[in-house]
């Protein structure tokens, strides 16, 4: 065996692991808190990466230090990205809180293909190149014959975020209503739970996540297109789902689990077959394991 190329497979597949991680977050958050699957997510982490874009490019014009530009491009990003997924909260998911589920379902995929066609119309259809941002320190030069320094900085911002977001989630008063809102939401109200207020912490928490992805992916590749959010939302989705829809340590696992899946799939077999690793994985899971690998299956009691 060729352990070069292997270790090269692994990084690249850990890299694009812990990127889908970071948007399956989002989907796994919102869906545990009002049991809906937001398919306008992925055009989320488009927005994002739009965004940094813009923001960077006019930052690296200033001659401007590259952590400057990667800290600033990013923060800018998550706000306008958590904007946004405030707002679509508020405009296509509030109304139909206690609408059948079909109707919120149809709303999310309206969503994803307006923010995808706006992005289209007020920037290109065609792909951009995107700068390279993501600051690399001089020891990780050390190690470039055998990983890729870019890739290890992605794989420790992503570490250093979900760690973040357990803390948050485990440890603060915020973080306490979100999981009482998801396991109860009527009785969280009577306890005095601001239900609207998490929900809409949720969404904007989930898209400053998918924020982040964005900023690393589009450093990373070096190019994005308006296009990118619905096939990383999808293997975003597909990741959730593996994990355990509804679980953040199943969303940060099915992401890994994915992302090797892909790499050593179009490494060893075939790079045309890329996007179908992914959604054989789907089908599979969803057969002989639909609850996911850390998920739990819920018995309805009569």
């Amino acid at each position: 065996m060729d352990w070069a190329y292997f270790l090269d497979l692994f990084m690249s597949g850990l890299t694009k692991g812990s990127i889908y991680a970071l948007i399956a977050l989002g989907y796994t958050m919102v869906y545990g808190i009002i049991q809906l699957i937001n398919f306008a997510h992925g055009e989320i982490y488009m927005i994002g990466a739009f965004v940094a874009l813009i923001t960077a490019t006019i930052l690296a014009s200033m001659g401007l230090n590259i952590v400057f530009v990667f800290l600033i491009s990013t923060l800018v990003a998550v706000i306008y990205s958590s904007a946004y997924g405030f707002t679509v909260e508020k405009i296509a998911y509030k109304p139909l809180r206690h609408a059948s589920r079909l109707s919120p379902l149809i709303s999310a995929i309206g969503m994803s293909i307006f923010l995808q066609n706006y992005v289209m119309l007020s920037q290109t259809a065609d792909f951009v190149p995107f700068p390279e941002i993501i600051p690399v320190p001089k020891f990780l030069d050390k190690i470039a014959d055998y990983v890729d320094p870019v890739g290890v900085v992605i794989i420790v911002v992503t570490v250093i975020v979900m760690i973040a977001l357990h803390l948050f989630v485990k440890k603060t008063k915020m973080g306490k209503a979100m999981r009482a809102t998801a396991q109860n939401k009527t009785m969280a109200m009577l306890c005095g739970v601001d239900v609207d207020k998490t929900i809409s912490l949720t969404f904007i928490i989930g898209s400053a996540l998918a924020a982040v992805g964005g900023v690393l992916i589009g450093s990373y590749v070096g190019q994005i297109n308006f296009f990118i959010g619905f096939i990383a939302g999808l293997k975003a989705f597909t990741a959730a789902v593996l994990g355990g829809i509804g679980s953040i340590p199943g969303a940060a696992l099915g992401g890994v689990v994915l992302g090797l899946t892909e790499s050593f799939g179009t490494g060893y077999i075939s790079s045309d077959y890329e996007d179908v690793f992914a959604f054989i994985i789907l089908v599979l899971i969803l057969i002989f394991r639909p609850a996911g690998i850390l998920g739990k299956s819920n018995t309805e009691k009569v």
